[in-house]
């Protein structure tokens, strides 16, 4: 098929070459030989009079005209797939589908095993990869590379529709054996520690702490910083350092460690954690399946957590 003498199966093709910016792993993902797609790539360079990939040292980089197109072909390409191509039926006890989630060591702790639990009950084929967040997670599911974010509300993408999936707290937890552990744990007493930080792959301390002292009007001093949630309980050991971390996570994890849970003296608010999926995939079957799913899990857990929020 062709549309303005282009044919439309080199979509296709540019949209894994400026993924993979590699023409074998481009080859590779859509099942082409590789001279089949450096032959796709000159008929690409050709219809659009642009290199589209130069070769700088041993690895490939796009040009600006390929920049500008990475972001169009690929929401054309998902546009086909989330409205011509979408299963008219998604039959749970049938599928071997690969969902791809991505989500927080927090909700992974907390949520995704009873997510997978009840999935199970209903389609034992069915498959998840689930994915780390790194510091933009939105763009993962702009360019539909994900199936389902979960994340808090305040870094959703307006782009794409959202639905609250259950809503946390934060407490802080302290060594037992340290100061902090007695008495009651002020604000004084909180910004006169250090503290235990978790940052996002690809983010830095300062940012995150720039964010709370927005948020707050205040920046903490941190002292270390760790790549996961699920870490700040074993990181305050032997120390007078504090973590602030959710609830949930907080109830589920200090049973393994020598921890007391204090009330935090920050007024953060609740958390809203939402998920969030593709604008194009809302008529998705599969997609809402997985949306009720996290639904009905999020109130099972709260039915086994009572009191947390």
């Amino acid at each position: 098929m062709r549309f303005n003498k282009l044919d439309l199966n080199l979509l296709v093709a540019l949209d894994a070459l400026l993924t993979e910016m590699s023409i074998s792993r481009a080859a590779e993902k859509i099942h082409l030989s590789q001279s089949a797609m450096s032959n796709a790539l000159a008929r690409l360079r050709e219809y659009f009079d642009d290199e589209l990939l130069i070769q700088v040292g041993r690895r490939m980089e796009p040009t600006p005209r390929a920049e500008v197109l990475k972001d169009a072909v690929h929401d054309v390409l998902r546009r086909i797939d989330g409205s011509i191509a979408a299963l008219p039926a998604f039959v749970p006890a049938e599928s071997t589908r690969e969902f791809r989630i991505s989500v927080s060591d927090f909700t992974l702790s907390v949520l995704i095993p009873r997510v997978l639990a009840r999935a199970h009950a209903e389609g034992k084929h069915i498959r998840f990869a689930l994915m780390p967040q790194v510091q933009d997670p939105t763009r993962s599911l702009d360019r539909a590379e994900v199936d389902l974010l979960v994340l808090p509300q305040e870094f959703c993408t307006p782009d794409h529709p959202a639905e609250e999936v259950f809503r946390e707290r934060h407490v802080c937890v302290v060594w037992r054996d340290s100061a902090l552990a007695q008495g009651e744990l002020t604000l004084e007493r909180y910004m006169a520690s250090g503290h235990v930080v978790m940052v996002p792959p690809g983010a830095n301390a300062s940012s995150v702490e720039a964010w709370m002292a927005r948020k707050l009007g205040f920046a903490r001093r941190v002292e270390v910083t760790s790549f996961s949630f699920a870490s700040a309980l074993a990181l305050v050991q032997g120390t007078d350092r504090i973590a602030t971390v959710h609830a949930r996570l907080a109830q589920l994890l200090a049973p393994q460690w020598p921890v007391v849970i204090k009330e935090s003296p920050l007024s953060l608010g609740e958390m809203r954690q939402m998920m969030q999926w593709h604008r194009y995939r809302s008529n998705d079957p599969g997609i809402q399946w997985l949306r009720r799913v996290f639904l009905e899990s999020a109130r099972e857990m709260d039915a086994a957590l009572p009191g947390i929020c």
